[in-house]
């Protein structure tokens, strides 16, 4: 395969991305439709999701409150029914979280920003992993984190340093099946320009190119000092 053929995802690829209604969710399912991939969102969002669909064909979606367990099965019920297998699972949702220093905290506060950002990414990845397992198509697992910590902001910053953590624990479980698992770290999204670069970010990690890439926390659009290092790899398919 040629190399600007290899950076290029492959048509058809079976993508289901979460909290994928609007924002930056919304830039990631548009850009896999671009790459001629069929997509699944799901969101709790309902008016985001109709406005989503009616105006991107070939988008199809569910509405899901990410952090409960039988949600989530209705998803992958809709995944199994609209998609017919799953080759990409991109774990985008999250929400900020309460501010404050950790003494002021409220603990109803601390365990819905625990059970949105780092527990949704195990209740979809444990459902997810077997169909990526049946994928031929360079089945791959991203994780949507973030850049570095902020001071009043430990909640957030917490669930999205654990995530570094699971996506590094499922590249090594992973890789004897040909499943790859990296994390993308945005800095602030604060606009298209930084939206689109994670997407496209996400587009490469589902490319033939990024095939021996996993375990990997990516830094997109942040300094230097957002970088992290891991290693690992996988077997293509």
């Amino acid at each position: 395969m040629a190399i600007l053929d290899s950076l290029r995802p492959p048509l058809g690829l079976r993508v289901l991305v979460t909290a994928g209604a609007s924002g930056l969710g919304a830039v990631i399912a548009r850009a896999y439709v671009e790459a001629g991939a069929h997509v699944h969102v799901c969101d709790i969002d309902r008016y985001a999701l109709d406005r989503l669909v009616s105006g991107t064909p070939g988008i199809t979606s569910s509405m899901a409150d990410v952090a409960v367990e039988k949600d989530v099965d209705l998803v992958f019920d809709d995944v199994l029914g609209t998609l017919g297998g799953l080759d990409v699972l991109v774990n985008n949702a999250g929400i900020p979280g309460p501010m404050g220093a950790i003494e002021t905290l409220d603990s109803a506060h601390w365990e819905r920003t625990l059970a949105v950002n780092l527990g949704s990414q195990f209740l979809f990845a444990r459902r997810a992993v077997p169909l990526l397992k049946q994928s031929r198509a360079n089945p791959c697992l991203v994780a949507i984190g973030f850049g570095a910590g902020h001071p009043g902001h430990s909640p957030y910053a917490a669930t999205k340093w654990g995530i570094v953590g699971l996506v590094k624990s499922l590249a090594v479980e992973l890789a004897p099946f040909g499943v790859r698992a990296n994390a993308v770290l945005p800095g602030a999204v604060d606009g298209e320009r930084t939206a689109a670069d994670v997407a496209a970010t996400c587009l490469y990690l589902s490319t033939p190119a990024a095939c021996k890439v996993t375990g990997q926390a990516i830094s997109v659009g942040g300094g230097g000092e957002h970088f992290l290092h891991a290693s690992g790899v996988a077997s293509c398919h």
